[in-house]
C-alpha cells in the first residue's frame, strides 16, 4: 500500500507541477461552455430565419414572433442575401423599404412564411417574389467542414505532436550530430504529412461519396489545389507548436486550445450566419474557416479560383507567416 500510495501521490503532483496542463484542464471546459452559450444565445424556439434590408416595419408583426429570428443586412448585401435563399440559408428576405419579401419555394418553410408576410395586422401588403434551388442536404454542408476538421487534426498534431515527442525523447538530439540539416529534416516531415493527409482526406471523400453521392457543382482539380494549400497551412500551424516545446501535455493542450475553436466556430457543423457579429469576424482569422467556405463554394456552388481567390490568398499568407514563425523559433534540443 506504500508503494501504490507513492506512484498515486507522484503521479498526483507531477500533473498539478505541470501548469500549462493543469490550466488548460481547468480552462478548456469553461471555454466550451461559454463559445457555445455565445454562439446560441437567444435563438431557443427558432423556427424562422429571416434577413431584413430597409428600416424597421411595426406593422410587420411576423418579425417580432419569438419564433422567427431576424437579421439586419444592409442594401448593399441584397443580392448575396438572395443567394443565401436559394441555398436555403435564410427562409426569406424581407425588404420593407419597397414592401417585398423573397422565398425559396423549394424551401420547406416557405408555405408558413407566405401566410403569416400577407396576413398583417396592419393590413400592410407585401409583394411576393421566388427564388429558386434545390435543398442542399446536411450531409452534403457537413462533408467539406468534416474534410477541413480532419485536415487540421491530421496535420498540426501529425507534425507537432510527433516533433515534440521526437525533442523530448532525445531524436532531435541525436539528429543534429549528422550532416541533415535542419530544413531538410523539417521540410521532409511536412512533405510526409503532408502526402499521408492528402491520401486520407481524398480515402474519406471517396468512401463515403460511394454511398452518400454529395453534390459537387464545380471543379475536382480546384477543390484538389485548395486542399494542398489547406494542409500546408495546417502543417505550418503544427511546426509553430513543435519549434521549441518539449513538453507533450502542454503541447496536446496548447494544440487543442487552438484547434477546438476552430472546429467549434469555423463553421464545420453549423452555419454562422445569424451568429453574434463578433464571432463572425473572429472566424475569418481562422484558416480552416477560409478553407471550408472555399470548399462549400466550389462543391455547393460551383465556384471557381477567381471567386474562391481570397480565402486561397488568406491560405497562402497564413502558410507564409507560420513558416517564418516557426523557423525563427526551432532548436533542435
Amino acid at each position: 500500500m506504500k508503494a501504490f500510495y507513492a506512484l498515486v501521490k507522484a503521479r498526483t503532483m507531477e500533473f498539478l507541477r505541470d501548469t500549462g496542463n493543469l490550466i488548460w484542464t481547468l480552462a478548456f471546459p469553461v471555454l466550451l461552455i461559454v463559445g457555445f452559450a455565445f454562439t446560441f444565445s437567444g435563438n431557443d424556439g427558432t423556427v424562422f430565419k429571416v434577413g431584413v434590408l430597409g428600416p424597421g416595419d411595426p406593422s410587420l408583426g411576423f418579425l417580432h414572433t419569438p419564433q422567427t429570428q431576424f437579421i439586419d443586412y444592409p442594401e448593399s448585401e441584397k443580392t448575396d442575401l438572395l443567394e443565401k435563399v436559394r441555398l436555403h440559408k435564410l427562409d426569406a428576405v424581407v425588404d420593407t423599404g419597397t414592401k417585398q419579401y423573397w422565398v425559396n419555394e423549394q424551401g420547406k418553410n416557405h408555405a408558413l412564411v407566405d401566410l403569416l408576410l400577407t396576413r398583417q395586422d396592419g393590413g400592410s401588403t407585401y409583394s411576393r417574389s421566388a427564388v429558386t434551388g434545390e435543398p442542399i442536404r446536411y450531409v452534403d454542408q457537413l462533408v467539406p467542414g468534416v474534410i477541413g476538421m480532419n485536415v487540421m487534426f491530421g496535420a498540426v498534431f501529425g507534425v507537432g505532436w510527433v516533433l515534440v515527442r521526437y525533442r523530448k525523447n532525445g531524436v532531435l538530439k541525436r539528429m543534429k550530430a549528422t550532416p541533415v540539416s535542419a530544413l531538410s529534416f523539417v521540410t521532409a516531415q511536412g512533405v510526409s504529412r503532408l502526402l499521408i493527409v492528402l491520401v486520407t482526406s481524398a480515402a474519406v471523400y471517396i468512401g463515403t461519396n460511394f454511398f452518400l453521392r454529395f453534390r459537387m457543382e464545380g471543379s475536382y482539380l480546384d477543390l484538389f489545389l485548395l486542399l494542398i494549400l489547406g494542409v500546408l497551412a495546417m502543417i505550418s500551424l503544427g511546426l509553430v507548436f513543435a519549434a521549441r516545446l518539449k513538453n507533450e501535455e502542454l503541447a496536446g493542450g496548447l494544440m487543442n486550445l487552438v484547434t477546438f475553436p476552430m472546429m467549434l466556430f469555423s463553421g464545420v457543423f453549423f452555419s454562422l450566419e445569424g451568429t453574434p457579429p463578433l464571432l463572425q469576424n473572429a472566424a475569418q482569422v481562422l484558416p480552416l474557416t477560409h478553407f471550408i467556405q472555399a470548399a462549400r463554394g466550389v462543391m455547393l456552388q460551383g465556384w471557381g479560383l477567381v471567386q474562391i481567390a481570397p480565402d486561397l490568398l488568406f491560405l497562402g499568407a497564413f502558410t507564409a507567416v507560420c513558416l517564418g514563425i516557426a523557423a525563427w523559433l526551432f532548436k533542435w534540443e
